[in-house]
């Protein structure tokens, strides 16, 4: 039986975010559809594993996921194929690789990488809207950086965590935060793109939503370059500020060659 990983994009606007919701069978989900096309293709359900879960909105590049098929007779680089000719439009299916027996995309990775997307122009255009978050201003970029330059190392994120987040620990290994600015254009013009990266071993729930929203408050309050850190020292979640929307956010990359954290 092979063990498969699949490189995943999709358009997350109309999704009750990547996990499967059992019981659930209106709730559209990416799991829940990628799930569908392969058991059609294997002829009996097949569960997939996720790198991690986005939410209701948000969006994907690269996201991770892996499957054991039972069927021998597929081609390996047809599986990118065979699927999108089964997915909706909004889920593509981009790379297949195989993988070793013990892979699983959630364990073995190392870290993720999100880029929150923000439009600075007075009027963004109307294929932008539901992949960025349209702030109306262009902040100063300097101070940005200065407020998520606590964003290192070992944290105790609690500060950023959205209320009934079950995970067990509090704490991530954040390696780098930055916001930096692009121009864009071609077919589909934004303009004047703010994007705040974030790489991380792993989030909290609306963790990346919660920082992106606070620096920006921040930002726009002219607060102190150590603001967010005392913040994130108060480990209260009502001493954040708000949380962006979801359309901004994309989980840019998923990373299995670094070092491996705690989960």
């Amino acid at each position: 039986m092979r063990n498969i990983l699949l490189t995943i994009s999709y358009d997350g606007t109309d999704f009750c975010g990547w996990q499967r919701q059992d019981g659930l069978q209106t709730v559209r989900t990416v799991q829940g559809a990628l799930e569908d096309a392969l058991e059609k293709i294997h002829g009996s359900k097949t569960i997939l594993y996720g790198s991690g879960r986005t939410d209701s909105g948000v969006h994907a590049c690269a996201q991770a996921a892996n499957f054991f098929s039972p069927v021998e007779s597929i081609p390996l680089e047809r599986y990118p194929l065979i699927l999108n000719n089964l997915l909706p439009h909004d889920v593509r299916v981009m790379s297949a690789q195989e993988v070793a027996a013990d892979f699983n995309a959630r364990f073995s990775a190392t870290s993720r990488v999100y880029r929150y997307f923000m439009c600075a122009d007075d009027v963004p255009s109307a294929s932008s809207m539901r992949y960025v978050w349209h702030i109306k201003r262009m902040p100063h970029m300097q101070k940005l950086n200065a407020l998520a330059s606590c964003l290192r190392g070992e944290l105790d994120c609690a500060a950023f965590a959205a209320s009934g987040d079950a995970s067990v620990s509090t704490n991530r290994y954040i390696e780098s935060a930055r916001f930096f600015t692009q121009q864009t254009q071609g077919l589909f013009p934004v303009g004047n793109l703010v994007v705040f990266e974030i790489e991380a071993n792993a989030f909290l729930w609306k963790m990346v939503r919660s920082i992106t929203g606070t620096i920006m408050q921040l930002e726009k309050q002219g607060a102190a370059d150590d603001a967010l850190q005392r913040i994130l020292e108060t480990h209260d979640r009502k001493r954040a500020g708000v949380t962006a929307p979801p359309h901004g956010l994309f989980l840019w990359h998923v990373k299995f060659d670094g070092i491996r954290r705690h989960v």
